[in-house]
């Protein structure tokens, strides 16, 4: 399946709650792969538990916890990025995120990944791009008319 994101769930009943706010993303997620990887990129995301997610980062990065994202690249053109919601949810919370909008970064930082980078000043510089792009584009937008000529913000308080 070139250029679509093939889902997968190591277990389906666990993660059941996340699938739904997963798949209001779905669409984004194939807009990010093909700005970052390209249309020609194969691409999975797997959904697992905190369990699942700390035996795969022990048994291919020999550390022995559960991690919020894992990636792995196949070849030049194939990968799969593995989340982990359950530690992604704790994790925005503790940023001050909403779960999708943390969940979103995470998927950039996985594709990055499958692109070559390491972590460092660059990788972060195309982290922030893309999440300003994918997530954050309308942050200051003006959401309505209040109907008395002024007009609320977002992000900033009414005067």
């Amino acid at each position: 399946m070139f250029g679509k994101i093939k889902e997968k769930s190591f277990d389906a009943t666990a993660l059941g709650r996340h699938e739904r706010e997963y798949s209001l993303m779905r669409s984004s997620f194939v807009d990010i792969k093909n700005d970052i990887l390209g249309k020609n990129y194969e691409f999975s995301i797997g959904l697992v538990t905190e369990k699942r997610s700390r035996e795969i980062n022990k048994k291919y990065r020999k550390r022995d916890k559960a991690t919020n994202v894992l990636s792995f690249a196949f070849s030049k053109n194939a990968g799969e990025i593995v989340l982990c919601p359950g530690i992604i949810r704790k994790e925005a919370k503790n940023l001050n995120r909403t779960y999708r909008q943390w969940l979103g970064f995470l998927v950039i930082h996985g594709m990055l990944h499958l692109e070559g980078m390491r972590h460092g000043s660059r990788m972060e510089r195309e982290e922030r791009k893309y999440d300003q792009k994918y997530f954050h584009r309308n942050r200051y937008r003006v959401v309505h008319d209040t109907g008395r000529g002024r007009r609320i913000s977002k992000g900033r308080k009414k005067s």
